[in-house]
């Protein structure tokens, strides 16, 4: 977590709630139905984010759609910033992507670097027929020509500020958080 005060609460838990509620319809109208759809979360905050997503798409279409896991740690652009020793986790695509609508789900999108490495992961696991990005929150700022298809909510920020989404499954409270820079 981010040392100092939050400069502003962007979402709280109902917000989170409804975002993840509009982009799961908004996922299934777009492609005119789940045939042929899978979801993969990216590590960390996006698996939660993209279990979530499922879990609302079954409730609403009766259909429990294939979700996969990503890590993309060793696609990473600034491995060696990271760590000498960076944490590897699982990625577990359980199914085949070849020739599937697939929905990459992530926390934030930011400059597209990590879009970039997940792109990279996912291409190594087969050629699906079209990659989808949804996030929660789209922060402006990329560094690479990537955008959202699927955003809960834009948040305009500056250089000195920073997002952090905040979940139960991997934090201890359910909010999305501005933060000024030190």
């Amino acid at each position: 977590m981010m040392e100092g005060t939050p400069k502003n609460r962007i979402m709280d838990e109902d917000g989170i709630r409804r975002a993840i509620s509009r982009i799961s319809h908004e996922i299934v109208e777009k492609s005119k139905g789940t045939e042929n759809l899978v979801l993969v979360g990216v590590r960390t905050r996006g698996v939660p984010l993209a279990e979530r997503i499922q879990e609302r798409i079954l409730e609403f279409e009766n259909v429990r759609l294939p979700l996969g896991l990503l890590d993309i740690t060793l696609y990473r652009d600034d491995l060696s910033m990271i760590d000498v020793q960076p944490v590897l986790h699982e990625t577990r695509v359980p199914f085949s992507i070849e020739g599937k609508t697939l929905i990459l789900i992530d926390d934030v999108l930011f400059t597209g670097r990590t879009v970039r490495a997940a792109l990279n992961a996912l291409i190594d696991l087969g050629r699906p027929h079209k990659i989808q990005l949804a996030v929660l929150i789209d922060r402006g700022h990329r560094e690479l020509p990537i955008r959202a298809d699927f955003v809960g909510k834009n948040v305009p920020t500056s250089s000195r500020e920073t997002i952090s989404v905040c979940l139960k499954e991997t934090d201890e409270n359910e909010e999305v958080l501005l933060w000024e820079k030190l």
